[in-house]
């Protein structure tokens, strides 16, 4: 029995494509239990995520976490779900749409641009579908992770290599690690925060908190921590803050083991026992507004600041589908397609359509046209 299924993967004699693939990592399709624990289910079961032997992490999953956290995370979905569903798969399809939008500006032609979600639904496999369907024969693959970590850049790939098992000719692929120092995201992450500061005043402190991981993989190798607090200083000197005048920390842990430090929840606590009033909060590792920073930030931590004696937490809306932000992803897209026919700028055209032609020629000769 052949692994290759289905139509053929390609058809002879069809137009090559670019196209670019944006991935971020998913949301359940409902803010119910059931809808949870399948995303859960899921979610929890990488390896990548999770780095524990697969019998031992099996018992513990199904027989105590999807029992007891499906319900608890559905309540927390249903405070920020909206009548478009998924504060991520809603902005997420903003932003492919207007990267999609932003491309052919650039380009002066329409490039395929597919979205997918790590878990869940639009599901990598069928995007990588979509993708082949339109003849991409070069593709670049987006994460809309700033900062590289196994757990989720690396988690991406896993997921493509799988799907791309069952292809029989695979396209040339580029893959994005990181953009954690990019002058345009740090300028664009600047530029959010001054704007917000111009409109509802600046608060007397800003912690820049991003996702935690568990420790020991840091000390395994994982450049993550070291790229968020990069991310931090240069976003702190594009701000021209003090040392005094901006705090990191990590937020979302889960369990007992050692996270991350400083832990979110405990440094918030503790800027409001030590005087401070009006917090401000950004989270740079996040490229879109989801659960983590909307129901996570805005709401338990903001209670943690008031209970503790602060006044104010205010939350900072993540790049979204700002225009500087989609600007930047088309710029660094464009830059690792260098060289890449259809990629080329308009008034390069010519050249690409001669390169088109040539191509053309070489596969009828290859079918036995007559020359």
């Amino acid at each position: 029995m052949t692994r290759y299924q289905g139509e053929p993967d390609y058809q002879h004699g069809a137009r090559e494509n670019p196209g670019v693939l944006l991935v971020n990592l998913g949301t359940p399709d409902a803010p119910d239990a059931r809808s949870v624990r399948r995303y859960l289910a899921e979610f929890l079961w990488d390896p990548r995520v999770i780095e524990v032997p697969r019998p031992v992490w099996w018992l513990i999953l199904h027989g105590v976490i999807l029992r007891i956290r499906p319900r608890k995370s559905a309540e927390a979905y249903s405070k920020v779900w909206t009548d478009e569903g998924s504060p991520l798969l809603s902005i997420s399809k903003r932003q492919h749409r207007a990267f999609q939008t932003e491309l052919e500006k650039r380009l002066g032609h329409p490039v395929p641009v597919a979205l997918a979600m790590r878990y869940g639904q639009p599901s990598i496999a069928n995007a990588l579908a979509e993708l082949r369907a339109k003849s991409v024969r070069r593709l670049l693959v987006l994460p809309l992770y700033p900062q590289y970590s196994a757990t989720t850049t690396a988690s991406v790939f896993d997921a493509i290599a799988t799907a791309l098992q069952q292809t029989r000719w695979l396209p040339e692929l580029r893959f994005i690690n990181q953009y954690h120092d990019e002058p345009g995201y740090i300028d664009a992450l600047a530029a959010s925060i001054r704007e917000h500061w111009d409109r509802r005043g600046r608060g007397e402190r800003l912690l820049l908190s991003f996702h935690g991981l568990p420790r020991r993989y840091l000390l395994a190798g994982d450049p993550y921590h070291c790229q968020c607090h990069k991310t931090a200083r240069l976003l702190a000197a594009a701000l021209g803050l003090g040392e005094d005048e901006w705090v990191i920390s990590f937020q979302s842990r889960v369990g007992r083991e050692e996270w991350l430090r400083p832990y979110t929840d405990q440094t918030v606590q503790r800027l409001a026992k030590e005087g401070i009033r009006r917090l401000d909060v950004a989270c740079p590792g996040f490229s879109a507004d989801c659960l983590e920073t909307l129901e996570e930030i805005a709401m338990q931590n903001a209670e943690i600041f008031e209970a503790a004696g602060g006044e104010t937490l205010n939350y900072l809306p993540a790049l979204n589908d700002r225009n500087d932000h989609i600007g930047f992803l088309a710029d660094l897209a464009l830059r690792h397609c260098t060289g890449w026919r259809g990629f080329v700028a308009a008034e390069d055209a010519d050249y690409d359509r001669a390169a088109e032609r040539d191509l053309a020629r070489q596969r009828a000769l290859a079918l036995g046209a007559p020359r």
